[in-house]
C-alpha cells in the first residue's frame, strides 16, 4: 500500500513538472529573434503578408522577426526546410495553398510531406483569383468575354504561373465547367502578368494582389472574381456564381510551425497574428490589396488545412498535371 501510495506521489510530481515546462515554454516565448521562411521570392503575395506580420509581432514581443526568402521547386523547398526544422517556435513558415495543398498530389514523392511535418498554426488571408483580359482587347464583361471566346476558339491562350499553380488549376475547372477550350501556357512568375498586359494571353486567373493594381492602372479589364462572394477591393466585380459558372475557391496563405511544436506556443503565435489581422488598419490594408483577412483559431484553420488538400488531391489527378 506504501508503495502504491508513493508511485501516485511520484506521478503527481511528474505531470506537475510536465505542465510547469508546458506553461513556461509558452510564457517565456519567444525570448530570441524568430525566423519566418517564405517559400515564394519577395514581393509576391505570400512575402507581402508575412512582412506585415512579421513587423506587427516584432512591435508587439520587441524580438526581431525576420523574413526570409527561400524560393525553389514549386515551394516545395522552403516547405522543406521548415518541415525538417526544430519544433521550437524560432523557424516558421508562411505559405500557400500551392504547396500545402496542391503539391503532395502534384509531386507524389516529396522529401517532406507538408501535411504531416507541419502544424497549421493560422491563417494570413484567403485571396480569390480574379479573371482578367488585357485592356487591349476591349473585352469587359462576362458576355463580351463569352463573344470573344467564342470567335478566337482555335487561337486562345491562357496563361498562370506555374503547372499545378492555383491559376492553372482554376483554369482547368473554368474550361470544364465552360466548355471553353485555350491552351495553357505557364510561367514560373510575374512574366505571365507582362505578357497578359502585352497581348500575347488573351486571359487569366490571377490572385487579386497581383493584378488590382494593373486593372486600376487600365492596363487588364476584370471579368469575374473565383471567391463564394464579391470582394470589397471591387465591390462591382461579379463572382463566377453569380455569372452561372460553379466556382468558388481562389488561393489562401497560411502560417505555419513544424510538427510537434508546443500547442501552447502554436496558441500563442495564433492568438497574435488573428490580433493584428483585427487591426482596423491592418484589415483595411489586406483588404486593398484584395486579401480577405479570415480569422481561425488553431483548430479551426488545421481542419481548413486538412479539407483543403483533400478538396484538391482530385482536380490535380483529372487536370493530368505534371511537376516541370
Amino acid at each position: 500500500m506504501k508503495s502504491l501510495k508513493q508511485l501516485a506521489l511520484l506521478l503527481a510530481c511528474a505531470l506537475m513538472l510536465v505542465s510547469n515546462a508546458f506553461s513556461q515554454g509558452a510564457g517565456n516565448y519567444p525570448d530570441k529573434p524568430i525566423k519566418i521562411i517564405v517559400s515564394f521570392t519577395a514581393g509576391g503575395t505570400t512575402d507581402i503578408l508575412a512582412r506585415e506580420v512579421a513587423n506587427q509581432m516584432s512591435i508587439r514581443w520587441k524580438v526581431p522577426v525576420i523574413v526570409e526568402n527561400k524560393p525553389g521547386a514549386a515551394g516545395n523547398l522552403g516547405t522543406e526546410v521548415v518541415g525538417r526544422a526544430p519544433p521550437d517556435g524560432y523557424l516558421l513558415l508562411a505559405n500557400s495553398i500551392g504547396p500545402i495543398s496542391i503539391n503532395p498530389t502534384l509531386f507524389g514523392n516529396l522529401a517532406v510531406n507538408p501535411q504531416k511535418a507541419l502544424q497549421p498554426v493560422a491563417l494570413l488571408g484567403d485571396v480569390p483569383n480574379i479573371l482578367v483580359v488585357p485592356a487591349s482587347s476591349g473585352v469587359k464583361t462576362w458576355k463580351e468575354f463569352q463573344a470573344y471566346a467564342k470567335a478566337n476558339a482555335s487561337n486562345l491562350n491562357y496563361g498562370s504561373t506555374g503547372i499545378g499553380t492555383t491559376a492553372h488549376l482554376i483554369s482547368f475547372l473554368f474550361s470544364q465547367k465552360t466548355g471553353i477550350n485555350a491552351t495553357h501556357i505557364p510561367y514560373k512568375g510575374a512574366e505571365a502578368t507582362r505578357d497578359l498586359v502585352a497581348g500575347r494571353l488573351q486571359f487569366m486567373f490571377a490572385t487579386a494582389p497581383s493584378v488590382i493594381p494593373l486593372i486600376k492602372a487600365g492596363q487588364l479589364n476584370a471579368i469575374a472574381v473565383s471567391s463564394k462572394k464579391r470582394i470589397s477591393a471591387m465591390p462591382d466585380l461579379p463572382t463566377l456564381n453569380e455569372l452561372g459558372v460553379e466556382i468558388a475557391t481562389g488561393a489562401w496563405f497560411g502560417l505555419f510551425a513544424p510538427a510537434g511544436t508546443n500547442p501552447a506556443i502554436v496558441k500563442k503565435l495564433n492568438e497574435t497574428v488573428v490580433s493584428i489581422l483585427e487591426e482596423p488598419v491592418i484589415r483595411q490594408k489586406l483588404l486593398g490589396l484584395g486579401a480577405d483577412p479570415v480569422l481561425m483559431n488553431v483548430q479551426e484553420f488545421t481542419k481548413f488545412v486538412r479539407g483543403d488538400f483533400a478538396l484538391w488531391a482530385p482536380i490535380v489527378k483529372a487536370s493530368g498535371a505534371k511537376p516541370e
